[in-house]
C-alpha cells in the first residue's frame, strides 16, 4: 500500500483533482438523506470530498490515520466540520453518534476481514436510520471496460488477483450481518482515472500488489502485451464507479 503521508502533496492533482471529487460527491449525496446533520466520512484523505458534502446544517467529520493528509483535510473541514486521526476499525465516536458513515476509496485496499470490522464500526457509530455510503467494485470498474486495456488487464487480475475485497456481494453480506439493508446505489464518472498502455504496465510493474506476489515472468509477458497496443500514450476512457448505500434499522 502506498505511504499516504508522502502521497498527500500529489494525491489530488494525480487523481482527478475537483472534478473528481465533485462526481463522487454528487453521487454519495444522491444517497444521504437531505436531513442528515452529522456525517463521518472514513479514509476522508486530503478532505477534497468531505468538504463538498458539507452543507449549512451538516456538520462533516473527516477520519484518517495519515498525518500528511489530515494536515491537508483540517482546513478544508474548518468551520462546521472537523478532522481528526483514527482507524475505521476503532473510530473516535461514541456509539450512534452519526446520520452517516461514508467510505470513499477505502474497502478495495484493505483485506476482507478489515472491511467486515469497518462495517460493523459504521453500524456501531450510526443512529437509527443512519446510512452507510460506500464505493463497491473498485478494480472491477477500471478494468471492465471496453477497451484493449481493459480487455487485458481484466484477465490478468482474473487470473492472478484474489476476490476483491470490496465486491458488491460480499459488502453486501457483511452489511446485512449487522443491520444494515441494502437502500441503493449511484454512479459517478472517475474523471482522470483512464490511463494510458505504457502507464498500466508501469503500475503493474510498480505498484499493484497482487502482480508483486505473482510469477515475474507471468507479470512481465503481460506488460508486454500493453505495450504492444497500439497509441500507447492515449488514455483510454475513464470508468464509472458504484456507490453503494446501506440503512440501519431505524426500530
Amino acid at each position: 500500500m502506498l505511504d499516504y503521508d508522502l502521497e498527500a502533496a500529489r494525491y489530488d492533482q494525480t487523481r482527478g483533482g475537483v472534478e473528481r471529487a465533485r462526481a463522487a460527491a454528487d453521487a454519495v449525496l444522491e444517497l444521504v438523506p437531505k436531513d442528515c446533520a452529522v456525517l463521518l466520512d472514513v479514509a476522508c484523505g486530503t478532505g477534497i470530498v468531505s468538504e463538498l458534502l458539507r452543507t449549512p446544517d451538516r456538520t462533516v467529520i473527516g477520519v484518517d490515520m495519515a498525518a500528511g493528509m489530515l494536515a491537508l483535510a483540517r482546513p478544508r473541514l474548518g468551520g462546521t466540520g472537523r478532522a481528526v486521526r483514527g482507524d475505521a476499525t476503532r473510530l473516535p465516536l461514541a456509539s450512534g453518534a452519526v446520520d452517516a458513515v461514508t467510505f470513499m476509496w477505502l474497502l478495495h485496499l484493505v483485506d476482507e476481514a478489515v472491511v467486515a470490522a469497518a462495517v460493523a464500526e459504521a453500524a456501531r457509530v450510526l443512529r437509527p436510520g443512519g446510512v452507510m455510503v460506500t464505493t463497491v467494485d473498485k478494480d472491477s470498474a477500471q478494468f471492465g471496460m471496453n477497451t484493449d486495456v481493459g480487455a487485458i488487464m481484466r484477465a490478468a487480475r482474473q487470473e492472478l488477483a484474489p476476490p476483491a475485497s470490496d465486491q458488491a456481494e460480499r459488502v453486501r453480506e457483511l452489511a446485512a450481518a449487522v443491520g444494515l439493508e441494502a437502500a441503493g446505489t449511484a454512479r459517478y464518472v472517475g474523471h482522470g482515472q483512464g490511463q494510458t498502455p505504457k502507464a498500466w504496465a508501469r503500475r503493474l510493474r510498480e505498484q499493484a500488489g497482487w502482480a508483486r506476489r505473482a510469477d515475474p515472468a507471468r507479470i512481465a509477458e503481460i506488460c508486454r502485451a500493453l505495450e504492444a497496443l497500439p497509441e500507447q500514450d492515449v488514455r483510454r476512457p475513464d470508468p464509472e464507479y458504484v456507490v453503494a448505500s446501506f440503512r440501519l434499522d431505524g426500530h
